[in-house]
């Protein structure tokens, strides 16, 4: 008899120890699902932050932007695609440093425009891949009344890089650029892609010229950013910690 008494009792300690168990898997299962949820929200909260503060700091450039190129018709949104306000602010205070007489945009939009405004004694030239892209321009640059900007259409072809870059034959007649802006053509899966504007457009850049890469966040524009500080001993390389990153080459 107590032999059995005694096996009931291990039954039922056995019994209560496996629930104890169980019952502290699922403890333990929600205590981490809480506690990822915690981790979850404070990086949601990070991240938001971040991103508000980035928002302003846009808007900051962007009304600057409007007051500095006292603009009377609208433009498109600076978001997505398209130059940031804190590149375009760049392009600002760089067309107006010096006399630049010739200018060249590659990949038209926004960019056109400001750097037409920016300069309006000067010649842009603007690149664009897409005609039906560049009419888009060509219609923004007509609502600001904007002259003095030569926008070419230049499929993408295949380069001798190994890329494929513009038509070469829309910059053949290019000479003594003051200031070439790089933004185009589109790099967002061959990091490579704008690499041929060294080869080609170096050799056509005045003594005095700034090169602006767009982009510089990405290791192919930074790359492509640190080829051309190398190949203009007499100027020096800065990136500045814009929205999608910018690099500035400018004479020394």
């Amino acid at each position: 008899m107590f032999n059995l008494t005694l096996l009931a009792l291990l039954l039922i300690a056995l019994v209560l120890l496996v629930y104890q168990i169980r019952l502290s898997r699922k403890f333990g299962a929600k205590l981490n699902q809480l506690m990822n949820n915690e981790k979850q929200t404070r990086k949601n909260s990070r991240e938001l932050k971040i991103s508000t503060r980035e928002d302003y700091r846009q808007s900051e450039f962007y009304a600057q932007l409007l007051h500095l190129l006292n603009l009377d018709a609208p433009i498109p949104p600076t978001r997505g695609w398209a130059a940031s306000p804190d590149v375009l602010l760049t392009l600002v205070e760089s067309a107006r440093s010096s006399e630049v007489r010739t200018i060249v945009d590659l990949g038209s939009g926004v960019s056109t425009l400001v750097l037409a405004k920016s300069a309006p004694h000067a010649r842009v030239i603007s690149i664009d891949n897409s005609g039906e892209y560049a009419a888009k321009t060509r219609q923004l640059l007509d609502n600001h009344k904007v002259t003095n900007v030569d926008l070419r259409v230049a499929p993408l072809t295949p380069h001798t890089s190994g890329v494929t870059w513009y038509e070469t034959s829309a910059l053949s007649n290019l000479a003594e650029i003051d200031l070439l802006f790089i933004d185009g053509p589109p790099a967002t899966e061959d990091g490579q892609a704008r690499h041929p504007a060294l080869a080609e457009l170096v050799k056509k850049l005045s003594s005095r010229a700034i090169v602006v890469l767009d982009d510089a966040g990405r290791d192919g524009e930074k790359e492509l950013a640190q080829k051309f500080a190398a190949a203009m001993p007499n100027h020096v390389l800065e990136f500045l910690s814009h929205e999608k990153g910018t690099a500035v080459i400018r004479p020394k």
